[in-house]
């Protein structure tokens, strides 16, 4: 298992290193655009999840999920359900750390399609601007994910919910 893991994340490394510099022209263009190959990219490896890992999932009532913009609070145990969500959820946008715009060529990507950042260290400010970011987002359209927990948490750890 040890040598499959090492495996894939040497393989999603190079996929993204790919998908970043292929796509290069996207980060000029307008933000509407970069939504088909981020997907792409999501496809990419979740497809590598399956060929090298033998991962797939299984999304259940997703044809119950409104087509208008909702909320969703989800507990966050892996990197891969917020792939998931932005694959299936139209018009999905996260509020994630601001420390993820740091991650080479990811957070490049990340900060072009307008998703909403927290810096933690700013307390109540912070929530007062992210508030004002969802809000506008789903006036215009958007659906919002956001990790109560504000991180990741092991499967049936109890909660520690954030305000």
């Amino acid at each position: 298992m040890l040598f499959r893991s090492i495996l894939f994340y040497l393989f999603i490394v190079l996929w993204t290193i790919l998908m970043g510099t292929i796509c290069l022209p996207y980060l000029i263009l307008p933000s509407i655009y970069l939504r088909k190959p981020v997907n792409i990219w999501i496809i990419g490896i979740l497809k590598l999840l399956e060929l090298i890992c033998n991962i797939t999932y299984e999304i259940k009532g997703i044809d119950k999920i409104p087509k208008k913009a909702l909320i969703i609070a989800s507990k966050h145990q892996s990197a891969f359900e917020t792939l998931a969500f932005f694959l299936h959820i139209k018009n999905s946008i996260f509020i994630h750390k601001k420390q993820l715009f740091f991650i080479p060529i990811f957070g490049q990507y990340l900060k072009k399609i307008n998703m909403i950042s927290i810096n933690r260290s700013e307390g109540a400010k912070a929530m007062r601007t992210m508030l004002k970011q969802a809000k506008q987002k789903i006036i215009n359209g958007n659906s919002i994910v956001i990790f109560p927990e504000g991180t990741r948490k092991k499967p049936n750890d109890p909660p520690d919910y954030k305000t």
